[in-house]
């Protein structure tokens, strides 16, 4: 079942926490989430939403449920999924997932990943593995080619809480959430 638009309108480290375990689906390849990153706005200075809405985040500031997909570092680009009530910023990263379906698909698409674990342990190598370009940005998740679905047999997950990384700003803040003891977590 694909997740309802409510799931998302709620507050973004309820929905960060609330991911793991669910699955991401684009097209053909699927992996289930088991890292995620809470990005708050306002005095969250590691936000992009830190500075109002520009062209750039304003999907961040519309309604929950939509992608925001954007290019780092010159060479990367990461999924976010937009949380909270229209109007309110505030965006989950997709820090990792656990490949569940496509994979060979996956591995044409990260020839330099050596084993499936090194897959999708990143946010950058995800997106790659998943095909998600910017082109999703702005994208509709509760319909469509990209998708956030609950599992068949979802099973209760225990979750690690520490501080973000690959940040500067707000870096000790304790935003990050990972299914403890998963081997497809980022390193």
């Amino acid at each position: 079942m694909i997740l309802r638009r409510g799931f998302y309108a709620r507050p973004t480290v309820e929905v960060a926490r609330g991911l793991l375990g669910k699955i991401l689906v684009h097209g053909e390849t699927s992996g289930k989430i088991v890292e995620t990153e809470a990005y708050l706005g306002g005095d969250d200075l590691a936000a992009h939403s830190a500075r109002g809405v520009t062209a750039r985040t304003r999907v961040i500031f519309g309604p929950p449920g939509h992608a925001y997909v954007y290019f780092i570092y010159g060479m990367y680009e990461c999924l976010n999924l937009v949380a909270e009530p229209d109007g309110q910023p505030g965006c989950v990263l997709i820090r990792a997932l656990e490949p569940v379906a496509g994979i060979e698909t996956m591995q044409r698409r990260r020839p330099a990943a050596h084993t499936i674990r090194d897959l999708a342990s990143g946010p950058g190598r995800l997106t790659l593995a998943l095909g998600i370009s910017r082109a999703q940005n702005g994208v509709d998740v509760t319909r469509g080619s990209l998708t956030v679905r609950t599992p068949d047999g979802e099973e209760p997950v225990e979750i690690e809480v520490t501080p973000r990384i690959g940040i500067r700003q707000c870096a000790d803040w304790p935003l990050r959430f990972t299914i403890r003891g998963n081997p497809f977590v980022s390193r």
